[in-house]
């Protein structure tokens, strides 16, 4: 089987490569107009060029995957401070979008923990659908909207999981189709275990982004062998490569904490698992020194016998 990987946002090995700068609402509401919006243009017009300088990186070492910063735009769902940032940077999203496509890079957007379904609070799920369009109406100026995915997790349990799964179908219902149809879910590392949210995917045909490290700080009953078929089979309609996240614990004391690299001993026992499978997926790296951690994994893997690198983060296993 095939596995290619990828990286988060930042690419450490570049210098000052930052997409994801600031501008808190504090800063700018104490600014003048004219200020504010020169600002705003300044902040995101970097974050978008540092965007372009890791993908050159990632096509130079031939890595496939690249999570987008949730943060290229500032204050892009505030209620006091939204702005056109689309149609001011319009040739750069383009640019963005066919650097993308011509090198078949594959893209997703993972927006915060506070973007979910399953509050009873009516401005909580609003708010979740504002965020969700942000992120969809960033993929849609690159012209990848079709391609990519916006992956979240469930949602808090609030006491009462049954009712809070519930409210997530419920809920989930307002989001526009389109953006729906971009959206995937992730088992979590405290509430939502793999089989729970595999549930909620099927029911609501969402693929299910599996994360091994949330597995097995949060574990299930039903045996993973069992899951990993099914976990894959929700990727079946979107004509995409399942994707799974790796990442190690940081220490046994912190183990839902990631650490700076991916141990090949901790994630084994996984792609022994994937490997009774027998399909192609892809790999979101998770780890704190990200693209230097990929291509180290990628190093501690190829020496496995048996292991084949057929690229700069891809690997035959």
């Amino acid at each position: 089987m095939d596995i290619r990987f990828g990286y988060v946002s930042h690419a450490l090995s570049l210098w000052d490569c930052s997409p994801a700068k600031t501008l808190t609402f504090t800063r700018w509401s104490k600014m003048e107009q004219a200020e504010r919006t020169e600002k705003l243009l300044d902040v995101t017009r970097q974050n978008l060029h540092h965007t372009k300088r890791a993908i050159h990186f990632n096509i130079a070492h031939e890595i496939p995957l690249y999570r987008l910063s949730s943060s290229l735009v500032p204050l892009a769902t505030h209620p006091e401070a939204k702005w056109d940032y689309l149609s001011a940077f319009k040739d750069e999203w383009k640019e963005l979008g066919e650097l993308i496509k011509k090198h078949r890079l594959r893209v997703s957007l993972h927006p915060n923990q506070f973007t979910l379904f399953t509050s009873d609070k009516k401005h909580i799920t609003e708010n979740a659908v504002i965020d969700m369009e942000y992120h969809y109406n960033m993929l849609e100026a690159m012209g990848v909207a079709d391609e990519a995915v916006i992956n979240i997790h469930v949602g808090g349990a609030y006491g009462n999981k049954h009712a809070a799964v519930e409210r997530f179908h419920q809920n989930i219902s307002i989001l526009p189709p389109p953006i729906k149809q971009r959206m995937t879910l992730e088992n979590d590392d405290k509430t939502y275990t793999t089989e729970e949210t595999l549930d909620i995917c099927e029911q609501e045909n969402i693929p299910l982004v599996f994360d091994y490290h949330h597995h097995q700080a949060n574990p299930c009953e039903t045996a993973l062998e069992t899951l990993l078929p099914r976990v894959f089979s929700t990727w079946k309609h979107t004509g995409l490569k399942p994707k799974v996240h790796l990442s190690s614990p940081k220490s046994d004391q912190a183990f839902r904490s990631h650490a700076d690299y991916v141990s090949f001993e901790f994630i084994h026992p996984f792609l022994e698992l994937a490997k009774g499978v027998n399909e192609d997926f892809d790999v979101m790296i998770e780890a704190k020194l990200k693209d230097q951690a990929l291509l180290k994994l990628i190093e501690d893997i190829s020496k496995v016998r048996g292991v084949k690198r057929i690229g700069g983060a891809t690997i035959r296993y």
